[in-house]
């Protein structure tokens, strides 16, 4: 992607500097049913991603309409399925729904038919649940195919947030067609600090290094006036003491003065005249 297709940084409502977007993947059961059908025995593996809806997302919730603070939550289809409580409560306090498949199937490793069938059945579920037809799309495990790529252009979507080409707003391509990108990196991802399961371990790091790197990167972003993206879990971050850490940040963020609080859809809109004006 060429420089010239990202996004020049100084160009954010109400001057301020940088923008920044939280943005929680609300996958529930199907973080794990999505992995194969012998979690459907796995009971206590599958209450985990329960407790993500039962426990932390009302923390999430909570902690945000106490800092008036609007952000993005990709619930997969199957999520809404079985908490249409839980979407009807992110839609009253005034966050943005976005698509994040069905049954949270890794795109590389689904069939084109399979992608297609997460993506529809994704889309009528959330309508069902009561959700706003979703403007963007993260795909799980952050995996995009060409498949995918060419179905969300069909199916109008209007930015993705799985890539990681560029720290700033870009055109994400392939195959002539473009899509707005909102970029993403593992390193603003709470999961690989505190994702750990019985089968490939993984990682319980010490809360206070969430808070240090992620000041660290708004503060960078702050100087170069672009874009960050925060990805959680409610599962992962809505474990008390880590959700004190994330409300710290926010304190902090909000005491800068020149903070843009936005969700990806709003972000989307504000940065589309100038990127797809490039493309032309």
């Amino acid at each position: 992607m060429a420089d010239s297709e990202a996004l020049a940084p100084g160009v954010w409502p109400g001057g301020s500097r940088v923008a920044v977007s939280l943005t929680f993947d609300v996958d529930a059961e199907a973080g794990f049913l999505g992995d194969g059908a012998h979690y459907a025995r796995r009971l206590t593996a599958v209450s985990e991603g329960r407790y993500g809806v039962t426990r932390g997302l009302p923390r999430v919730l909570a902690m945000l309409a106490g800092h008036d603070v609007r952000a993005t939550f990709f619930v997969p289809g199957y999520t809404a399925e079985l908490h249409p409580d839980a979407v009807a409560a992110i839609v009253a306090a005034g966050h943005e729904i976005g698509h994040h498949g069905h049954m949270h199937l890794r795109n590389d490793l689904a069939s084109a038919d399979e992608q297609r069938a997460e993506i529809e059945r994704g889309l009528a579920a959330l309508a069902a649940a009561g959700a706003p037809r979703p403007a963007g799309y993260r795909s799980p495990a952050w995996e995009l195919t060409p498949e995918t790529f060419s179905l969300l252009l069909e199916h109008g979507f209007e930015y993705d947030s799985s890539c990681m080409g560029d720290d700033r707003p870009y055109l994400e391509s392939w195959n002539g067609n473009t899509i707005i990108e909102l970029p993403v990196h593992w390193s603003l991802d709470d999961w690989p600090r505190f994702g750990w399961s019985i089968d490939h371990g993984g990682n319980v790091a010490d809360p206070a290094e969430l808070f240090h790197s992620w000041h660290a990167e708004f503060c960078a972003a702050r100087d170069e006036e672009r874009l960050v993206v925060y990805t959680m879990h409610p599962e992962v971050i809505g474990r008390a003491y880590r959700l004190a850490q994330l409300e710290k940040l926010i304190d902090m963020m909000a005491d800068s003065g020149d903070v843009w609080f936005a969700t990806l859809g709003q972000v989307a809109r504000h940065v589309a005249p100038t990127l797809l004006g490039m493309a032309r």
